[in-house]
């Protein structure tokens, strides 16, 4: 999905989430952006904090691509591919959101087992099989 249709309405204030899929979305393109003021702002009270802000600014991964697995009213499951020191890797991740004050959180995660398989296509997007490309 492309940022001007999905998430830049979010994360330039022009709006804010309504789903819990919109803001995990939101928050992943935040995470490639860099911009961390939005995924502090998008945090629970109790999870903000402020040192964050610039850790995510000046991140190293690169972000590859999100692939969301399951989503409800307050939780969405999803992949996200990266790649950090040469090596792509994955993270599963179930998300809660609640909301504080009106509006839509983050409010926990549950990191899951996850492993990119072999055949799959390599999430660098080379076009082939990972086993062939970064694995």
């Amino acid at each position: 999905m492309e940022y001007e249709a999905c998430c830049a309405r979010f994360i330039e204030r022009n709006e804010g989430p309504v789903t819990a899929l919109e803001l995990m979305r939101s928050r992943y393109s935040a995470y490639v952006l860099k911009k961390g003021q939005y995924l502090y702002d998008t945090c629970s009270k109790r999870l903000q904090v402020h040192e964050d802000i610039e850790a995510i600014n000046t991140q190293s991964i690169q972000w590859l691509g999100l692939k969301i697995v399951d989503a409800g009213e307050d939780e969405v499951t999803f992949m996200a591919y990266y790649k950090e020191n040469g090596q792509v890797e994955v993270m599963k991740e179930r998300s809660f959101f609640s909301k504080e004050q009106s509006a839509l959180k983050y409010d926990r995660g549950e990191l899951l087992k996850a492993s990119i398989a072999r055949n799959e296509p390599c999430p660098c997007q080379s076009g082939k099989k990972f086993k062939r490309c970064c694995g």
